[in-house]
């Protein structure tokens, strides 16, 4: 919980301080529309506001979580204590280095790039969310990353505002040392990366390339996108002549893949359902809880471990205060 105290510090070095709201329900800015009450709520426009706030908090030990477009992130009912931030600090800067605040959405980033005659960000059309959610969950696709083509991260830690390399996060598949237990109070401010001249023709006709199997394979509803990551485990890849081949090879099983297979779609708890066009999402359809989900996908993964001997790991991030005995 903030103190009275600590919260007329932190209006202090607001530069909207009226904008400070108590107890925002964070259903209104999940992608899954779920989620409880933010005990105190601000959206930044500015990084170095950002900047300054993220350090006041960490020198302080106020809790602080940063939010972008809200995809990727489960929020408990009982909602979040401490300051919820809404990240828009969203400037681009597009060249063969690249500058841009974490804000950004992905899709943006990737056409303002694209804008410049840069190749490189393809991979990026139709993930949802932004950069700096992107960066903790190293979001990618068709065998890209974002990690990838990061030179630089700015970022405040440990009450300091400083100039990391990419190696700090500790990237791995869908995987950085941010989503891992007990990481570093951090937030994340900008990015520099590296980019490749392309011809815009060939960048766009990738991206709408991607963009049109995405919508074909992915339900409308409320989700949080890929709610498990992929298996890598090239013995059961072989073992599985159904996953097409190039994928197969690669030594991955999809999540999607063995959740059908254990005749899971359209499994629902509460208003929560697996979808029944692509099972690697758990969709809102009726006004779900976050319990809901969590007890669904307690569910999938006891499932699919059963028939397979496989652990899913979820792509999703719990956030917030839960009781996970229920």
């Amino acid at each position: 919980m903030i103190s009275e105290t600590q919260r007329n510090e932190l209006l202090s070095i607001l530069s909207e301080p009226h904008r400070l709201k108590r107890n925002e329900p964070m259903r209104f800015h999940t992608t899954l529309r779920t989620g409880g009450p933010a005990e105190l709520f601000y959206r930044v426009h500015h990084l170095n506001e950002f900047a300054n706030i993220a350090t006041w908090a960490q020198q302080h030990h106020v809790p602080l979580f940063i939010l972008g477009h809200g995809s990727n992130i489960l929020v408990s009912d009982d909602g979040i204590e401490g300051l919820v931030l809404f990240n828009s600090c969203e400037t681009v800067r597009a060249g063969e280095t690249t500058y841009a605040e974490t804000g950004v959405s992905f899709r943006d980033l990737f056409l303002k790039t694209a804008q410049a005659h840069l190749s490189g960000l393809q991979f990026a059309v139709g993930i949802p969310g932004t950069l700096g959610g992107a960066l903790i969950s190293n979001a990618g696709a068709y065998r890209h990353n974002i990690a990838d083509l990061l030179v630089s991260l700015d970022i405040v830690t440990g009450g300091e505002r400083k100039t990391v390399s990419p190696d700090w996060m500790q990237f791995s598949y869908r995987d950085s040392r941010l989503r891992q237990p007990n990481p570093p109070p951090t937030a994340l401010l900008a990015v520099e990366m590296k980019m490749q001249q392309g011809d815009w023709r060939e960048v766009y006709a990738f991206a709408r390339d991607i963009q049109r199997q995405r919508i074909s394979k992915q339900p409308p509803q409320p989700s949080v996108g890929s709610f498990f990551k992929n298996i890598n485990d090239p013995q059961l890849a072989a073992r599985l002549s159904e996953i097409p081949e190039p994928i197969r090879a690669a030594g991955v099983v999809p999540a999607g893949y063995l959740i059908a297979a254990c005749g899971l779609k359209g499994f629902l708890v509460g208003g929560a359902q697996v979808a029944q066009k692509h099972a690697n999402f758990l969709i809102n359809l009726n006004h779900a809880t976050a319990t809901d989900f969590y007890q669904l996908a307690k569910h999938v993964k006891r499932t699919v471990f059963e028939q397979f001997g496989v652990t899913l790991e979820e792509e999703a991030l719990y956030v917030g205060n839960w009781r996970w005995d229920e």
